[in-house]
């Protein structure tokens, strides 16, 4: 069966992402000839390939020219037409985030009429300017770059792996980090990355302790240590963005960063040293953002069931500032659904991918800050496929799965990015701790599968 990361490496050939500069919109085609590349569709591949799509980037082919973008017209034209590509997730009228990548039907239309014209290039003058790109990063040159020490050798099979990375940020005062990029050396062997900040010297003593002759330590669930704070996570799909104006998460003097890294072997070896790029605030900012994460750990797939359903819901115990949201599952997922039952009888849709996959996973920013009250009660509906039907599923034949961190387990999540006033950090702990409970903390509903057989999945 192909690999979760053959897959995406082919999903790559039409990576769209954002870029920040803004062209006009597409025009419908003239009355005085038919759609054109250098009036009608450089404008839409400019606006949301280009950004991946160019030499040293993540894309395994450029499209910056008319002779690129011809020779994959009909790739081009078929991921688009499907919704494939540029890949965006949520489900329209479930959420208003920002970066949204999703092209629109003139758009869509657009680009098959220029197939069927015959990918005319038009009148060279129509082309619009390329737009500039700094360096290698997203987001710009970063105020902070940090490289794991030395390369991690993954072993060519066997088992997932989890290894924690610590690095030194030697940082003589405390800052604020408004935007962090990574960029893992060998993507194809990371399922995922997650940052914790650590003040105590743990994770550097703990790597110590390891007698594996290799840079960090095994360790999977937790870092090891508790942590003195985090700065998220990574996983495919992924794209690097600034928090908003005025928002920031926190690094103390003297922090490690430590990167703890979810493996898959890829059937040789290979070596890994990922790179950090962080972006500090320019000013104090007024709020800082916390992630709370919420899901359940009460998973019991059957093998062939195609629709193996959780409801998991939790009541919000405060006033909260919701910023954004990321879900979370493994390759069997096929729907994440989140809404908000307000007090006051009203519902509130938080996000709905319909067609998750987990080689595009985001975090999504919400335009506006949503105000959740307290009493308000979230419920989160996670859908499964654990069928032979099912292209992503890891196994062949079907396999009975519960929770877990292997690849081949499944996971029920969804990290709730809020906001809390940089002055009420230290009082807003009793809240911060009562969110992090453990996952099964939570209320979880027995699912039916189509047959009607109640399910009750087991811890």
């Amino acid at each position: 069966m192909t690999s979760p990361f053959a897959r995406f490496s082919a999903i790559l050939i039409m990576g769209g992402c954002v870029v920040g500069a803004s062209f006009r919109p597409a025009c419908a085609e003239s009355a005085t000839g038919g759609v054109t590349f250098s009036r009608d569709i450089a404008p839409i591949v400019y606006s949301h390939c280009v950004q991946c799509h160019r030499p040293g980037e993540v894309a395994p082919f450029s499209l910056i020219t008319y002779a690129d973008v011809r020779r994959h017209s009909h790739e081009i034209a078929d991921l688009t037409h499907d919704h494939q590509m540029p890949p965006w997730k949520p489900a329209e009228g479930y959420g208003d985030f920002t970066g949204a990548r999703r092209l629109n039907e003139q758009q869509i239309e657009l680009i098959q009429q220029w197939v069927k014209d015959g990918k005319q290039e038009g009148n060279p003058a129509d082309l619009p300017s390329m737009p500039e790109f700094k360096s290698g990063w997203m987001l710009g040159e970063p105020d902070l770059v940090v490289r794991m020490p030395e390369a991690y050798t993954l072993r060519a099979d066997g088992p997932d792996q989890f290894r924690v990375f610590p690095i030194p940020l030697n940082l003589p005062k405390d800052v604020y980090v408004s935007a962090l990029e990574y960029r893992p050396s060998n993507p194809k062997i990371v399922h995922h990355t997650l940052f914790f900040l650590d003040n105590s010297g743990m994770a550097r003593e703990l790597e110590s302790e390891s007698t594996d002759r290799q840079p960090g330590y095994a360790h999977s669930g937790g870092p090891g240590f508790v942590p003195s704070g985090g700065l998220g996570g990574w996983a495919p799909g992924v794209l690097p963005q600034f928090l908003p104006e005025g928002v920031g998460r926190p690094i103390h003097a003297g922090a490690d960063l430590v990167l703890q890294t979810h493996f898959h072997p890829s059937g040789k070896i290979e070596k890994e040293q990922g790179v950090v790029g962080l972006y500090f605030t320019r000013k104090l900012p007024e709020k800082i953002l916390l992630s709370m994460p919420r899901g359940t750990r009460k998973i019991d797939i059957a093998p062939g069931d195609k629709d193996y359903v959780i409801e998991s819901t939790f009541v919000v115990p405060n006033n909260v500032e919701l910023e954004g949201i990321f879900p979370h599952a493994h390759l069997l997922c096929k729907q994440i659904q989140v809404t908000a039952a307000l007090p006051d009888g009203t519902t509130m849709p938080l996000i709905w991918i319909k067609d998750w996959d987990w080689n595009w996973q985001d975090f999504y920013h919400y335009a506006h800050v949503l105000n959740i009250p307290r009493g308000t009660r979230v419920t989160m509906k996670f859908t499964y496929d654990n069928s032979s039907d099912n292209p992503h599923n890891p196994s062949n034949p079907p396999q009975r799965v519960h929770n877990g961190e292997q690849t081949k387990d499944e996971m029920a999540l969804v990290f709730f990015q809020i906001l809390i006033d940089r002055s009420a950090a230290d009082r807003f702990g009793m809240l911060a701790r009562l969110l992090r409970r453990p996952a099964s903390s939570t209320k979880d509903t027995p699912s039916r599968s189509p047959s009607g057989v109640v399910q009750s999945p087991a811890q």
